[in-house]
């Protein structure tokens, strides 16, 4: 489902004041710091809580092999500048139904700041652009009113609500559902154009990286 250029793991996006990257063993840590905690791990369908030893590193390992498979496109978002921070999660998988479906997290150090909106944008940008996808769905848990306006922000649309089977969470919960079709999304645009990104080796490259034009998790 999604293409070679994203299953390198040098794969970049660019926003303004984000990179959107493969993760690596040594984020773990800083993957650790927020989704370890209640207010984070609560919202989502698959982060357990309390947090296991090692599930921050086993989290990276399963990322890395379904970026590299194909299966998905995983990434982590780091804030441009020193030391490039990690700050939170965006990810894209495949639904059982075979189409894709959008996930994101911000640490909360980094919420009320546009991040979250930022990085899910850029994401869409590039699975529509990189893919054949005719639609982009997501889930909002429904005491999760920051993420359903995140969803919005980037051209979502309300389809119903129902109840959602979210494991780490230990079974059925009401979810607002979402959806973006390409149509609607190419509606948004004012010129096709890709998500920036770059494509070269990571870490001292990056600082010349040269991208593609370019155009979330708490806004």
């Amino acid at each position: 489902m999604f293409p070679d250029l994203t299953s390198d793991d040098i794969f970049r996006l660019e926003t303004k004041r984000l990179w959107l990257r493969w993760p690596r063993a040594s984020d773990a840590a800083a993957v650790r710091s927020f989704a370890s905690l209640a207010e984070t791990a609560q919202m989502t369908a698959e982060v357990p809580h309390p947090y296991p030893p090692g599930e921050a590193e086993r989290f990276v390992f399963r990322a890395r092999a379904q970026n590299a498979d194909g299966k998905a496109m995983i990434l982590v978002v780091t804030q441009k500048g020193d030391g490039r921070p990690v700050i939170g999660l965006s990810s894209a998988t495949l639904s059982a139904a075979g189409g894709i479906e959008l996930g994101f997290m911000i640490a909360p150090s980094a919420w009320a700041k546009g991040y979250a909106t930022e990085a899910a944008g850029a994401h869409v940008e590039a699975l529509f652009a990189l893919t054949r996808a005719d639609r982009i769905r997501a889930n909002a848990r429904v005491n999760n009113p920051a993420s359903r306006r995140v969803l919005e922000k980037c051209g979502f649309v309300y389809v119903g609500s129902g109840l959602d089977f979210l494991p780490a969470r230990g079974g059925l919960h009401p979810c607002d559902r979402f959806q973006l079709t390409r149509k609607a999304w190419s509606a948004r645009r004012t010129a096709p154009r890709l998500p920036a990104m770059a494509h070269q080796a990571p870490d001292l490259a990056l600082a010349h990286a040269v991208a593609m034009t370019s155009p979330a998790a708490e806004a």
